[in-house]
């Protein structure tokens, strides 16, 4: 069993926490962080936690703890990482990666050198509702996949969210939030991304808060706000994305897989489940398919686990960092293709990792 220490105790750290010390019986969460020490002492009454420590520092000098689990905001992904990496601990970090490819490759590179692995999400792809569409696709139910949509299209954060401002800040916007879980699913039924063309803008410079408690607060917007582009895959699929928080209402949603036989409608990539429907080109006809794999609920740290497993054993991790700086260089090349009017090529590979097993116990990860 591998122990735990968590840096950061914002919103994201609520399912976290419970998953942590309630499903995934192969880790264990001993030692938590954060700016705000009343969050770290609440998260530590609440769930039985031994340690809190007042820095990050603090925490990285504790040799009873295997790998840090980074739940900063985004802009802070890269200093959190790097430190832990350096003090020789193991990462998993929420997305992104870090909030540029330069940072990334930067913590890939230092990770390498001590022979650490850094991982990170979304792990939303290794629930119930993906892995079944891997498994439709991989055993041939759309025919040859020739083409894929998505859409993450809302009207921003600032009409619901208590404290949206980072969302328009270095490391945010609809791309670096919610891209993630679009690209990386997208991966995982297809395969890696070949090359990127894309255009961004920020719609809005400025965008007034209208939630609780900082209504009327204005925001200077500094992240792309509207982005939309195409991947050419490395098998020759193309898909096309759109990110925005510009937009008040559409109806594309989702992942939608173009196949010879029909199309594949994915549920959303944020969500570990969703109804599956396909399209019989042939018959005319919508079938509904059900869930075959765990985790259906949200099952957030079940990244964290399959790291940790993999750790352990010395199997491939399906949330490594040969996934999420993919997810990275593919999500920044469409400001990169913006700014330049060029195509961009990816130059990292990735390679899908086999599929969740169907058959293991709740909460326990497969060691081969």
């Amino acid at each position: 069993m591998l122990n735990i220490g968590m840096v950061g105790v914002g919103d994201i750290s609520g399912i976290y926490l419970k998953n942590i010390t309630e499903t995934f019986h192969e880790i264990k969460l001993v030692a938590v962080c954060d700016l705000i020490r009343e969050r770290a002492l609440n998260a530590q009454k609440k769930y039985g936690i031994e340690k809190v420590y007042d820095t990050m520092y603090d925490l990285f000098r504790d040799d009873s703890i295997d790998i840090v689990l980074n739940l900063t905001r985004p802009a802070e992904h890269y200093e959190v990482s790097k430190n832990a990496l350096l003090a020789g601990k193991h990462v998993y970090s929420e997305k992104p990666l870090a909030a540029t490819l330069t940072q990334g490759r930067e913590l890939v590179e230092i990770a390498e050198k001590k022979g650490l692995m850094i991982g990170g999400a979304p792990d939303t792809f290794l629930g119930a509702g993906i892995q079944t569409c891997r498994k439709l696709i991989d055993s041939g139910v759309v025919g040859e996949v020739v083409g894929a949509s998505a859409a993450m299209i809302c009207h921003g954060h600032e009409t619901w969210h208590h404290d949206p401002e980072f969302y328009y800040k270095f490391g945010g916007g609809p791309m670096f939030d919610m891209g993630p879980y679009y690209i990386t699913a997208l991966i995982n039924l297809i395969g890696g991304v070949k090359t990127v063309t894309g255009v961004t803008k920020i719609s809005f410079p400025k965008r007034t808060i209208t939630s609780q408690p900082l209504a009327g607060t204005v925001i200077d917007v500094e992240a792309p706000t509207y982005i939309t582009g195409v991947m050419q895959f490395e098998n020759g699929t193309i898909a096309n994305i759109t990110t925005t928080f510009d937009v008040f209402k559409s109806n594309s949603k989702n992942i939608e897989i173009y196949g010879s036989k029909g199309t594949l409608f994915v549920p959303d990539p944020n969500c570990f489940d969703g109804e599956i429907t396909f399209y019989n080109g042939e018959t005319g006809e919508t079938q509904s398919f059900p869930l075959e794999f765990d985790y259906s609920e949200n099952s957030r740290a079940l990244g964290l686990a399959d790291l940790a497993k993999s750790i352990e054993t010395g199997r491939s991790p399906r949330t490594s960092y040969r996934q999420t700086l993919h997810v990275l260089e593919v999500m920044e090349a469409f400001t990169v293709s913006s700014n330049t009017g060029k195509t961009v090529e990816i130059e990292s590979k990735f390679v899908r990792q086999k599929p969740m097993c169907a058959a293991c116990e709740h909460g326990v990860l497969d060691a081969e």
